[in-house]
Parts: C-alpha cells; structure tokens; sequence
C-alpha cells in the first residue's frame, strides 16, 4: 500500500523488438526462487518464459499472471511478424489445459511475484538481468474500483484439490496440523 490507502500497481513491461531470446530472464527467476534461494536453476520453476521461434526471429517474454480455474473459451489466434500463435502461448495464466506456470513436482500455480524479498529489491531479478531491456519495471497507483481476484492460498489449494482431490488436501492438512 503506498499513501492515503491507495494500492500500488507493480508490473513488468516487455518490449518484443528488444528480446534476443537468451532466456536470461527464466535462468534467473527460477534461481532466486530456489528453496535456498539461488541453490539451483530449473527454469520450469520460472516464473517467465519466453515465447521462442528463432527461425522467424521472434521472442516473446511472458511472465505468470494469477491462475485461472477453468480453460477459457477463446483460441483466438495473433500475427506476429506474420506467423500465427495461438492464444495459449501468450497466455500469462495457469490453467488446467496446460503445465505452463505450475510447479512441476506439485502442480501448484506460479504466479510472478515480482522477486518480493528481504530486504526488497529495487526492481525483479528478470528485469536486473534482462542485457537488451526488453523488460522495465513500472509502479502506478491501482485503477479505483479495481476489484481483487482469488488470493494465492485460494489459487493454491484448488489447484492442489483437482490434482488430488479435496480429501487428499484435507488429510495432509490434519496431519500437518498434528490433529490426526
């Protein structure tokens, strides 16, 4: 929260002309949030791929937006540089129609949390890294009757209880809680 109540927006702006595909971004997100921190890297623990098709000279940073539920309805399709993608890859959600954005060992959904640590950085570890600056970090006050989504723990557990079922969940939380 920044002054007066008012929320504060935090994002990550790309610009596709300047990415040169390294792939920089997803080495260094999926080491900072390495548990310890930077003591491996697995970039699909990432929270930013790059959309990659170097024949045509096109890459794509995406970074994980909140998790969606259900599969959306629309397969729209978008032109870039003249090569069609469909919507899925430009899609910032995780969703029960593709692994993109998920935990691979728990399935649990990835959402990019702009490297929030102690103490905090000045910008992600994404954008400190990027070498062509095709990402930049922008903070703006929210839009005024900008409504919340799900929280992360929501997200989380539906996303557990339809890769395992609600009692499986259930039960891990009783015996985490020492009450079984």
């Amino acid at each position: 929260m920044s002054q007066a109540g008012t929320r504060t927006v935090k994002t990550i702006r790309v610009d596709a002309d300047k990415c040169n595909g390294c792939q920089a971004c997803e080495v260094i997100c999926s080491a900072f949030h390495a548990r310890p921190k930077n003591s491996s890297n697995n970039p699909a623990r990432a929270r930013i791929r790059v959309v990659r098709d170097p024949i045509a000279d096109i890459f794509l940073p995406v970074y994980a937006g909140g998790y969606a539920a259900a599969e959306c309805a629309g397969r729209m399709r978008y032109a870039v540089d003249g090569k069609a993608y469909g919507e899925c890859a430009l899609c910032r959600a995780s969703c029960p129609s593709r692994d993109i954005f998920k935990e691979p060992d728990s399935g649990l959904p990835l959402k990019c949390d702009m490297c929030e640590s102690e103490p905090p950085l000045s910008e992600p570890m994404c954008v400190q890294w990027c070498l062509n600056g095709a990402l930049s970090y922008e903070e703006r006050p929210a839009q005024a009757g900008a409504e919340a989504g799900p929280s992360e723990l929501d997200a989380g557990l539906q996303a557990m209880a339809d890769r395992h079922g609600w009692e499986s969940v259930r039960g891990a939380v009783a015996r985490m809680s020492g009450r079984r």
